[in-house]
């Protein structure tokens, strides 16, 4: 692991395992000892982020908040670990203009993946129209053209997955 402090920024749809990759790479970080905090875009959406909604602007705000909080972590030399579903390309490249050392990591999943695991019950009640502006479903969401870590948690177990992000993140 490089000795920097980083932003390390997962991405992805609702259920795709970035909140779990985060947690995981987390519990490895602090077994090497480095100075870390996991800022998880649900968790933020209740404190932080309590008072924005759904819209592209309220997203974009959402995004832009949680950037300044990693990027204020960064200057404390503590890495921040970030899983936020973060629909917007344009937003994300403000964020990672926002971080001096930003690490984009895509976690991929097909829909219909994520629609048979639906842990949260979340994509069965969008798809019957009780959840407005669900990215994914009823609301966009742009994939990373070029991710620094690209990740299918279709295909690859939550093992496989950390490895692999661990790997790409030593220097």
């Amino acid at each position: 692991m490089a000795e920097r402090a980083l932003t390390i920024w997962f991405t992805g749809l609702s259920g795709a395992g970035k909140s779990t990759l985060a947690r995981g790479l987390s519990r490895h970080l602090t077994k090497l000892g480095c100075g870390h905090e996991v800022l998880d875009g649900d968790e933020l959406r209740r404190t932080l982020c309590q008072d924005l909604g759904f819209s592209k602007e309220d997203r974009d705000e959402n995004v832009r908040r949680i950037a300044q909080a990693a990027n204020e972590l960064n200057r404390k030399g503590i890495t921040a670990i970030v899983a936020a579903i973060s629909p917007y390309r344009e937003a994300r490249a403000r964020a990672r203009e926002q971080c001096d050392q930003f690490v984009e990591v895509f976690v991929d999943c097909e829909l219909e993946a994520l629609i048979q695991r639906d842990p949260k019950g979340l994509y069965r009640r969008a798809l019957a129209g009780e959840i407005q502006k669900f990215s994914g479903v009823s609301d966009p969401y742009e994939a990373p053209e070029k991710p620094d870590i690209y990740i299918n948690s279709a295909t690859q177990t939550e093992e496989e997955s950390l490895a692999l992000l661990i790997a790409k993140l030593v220097l």
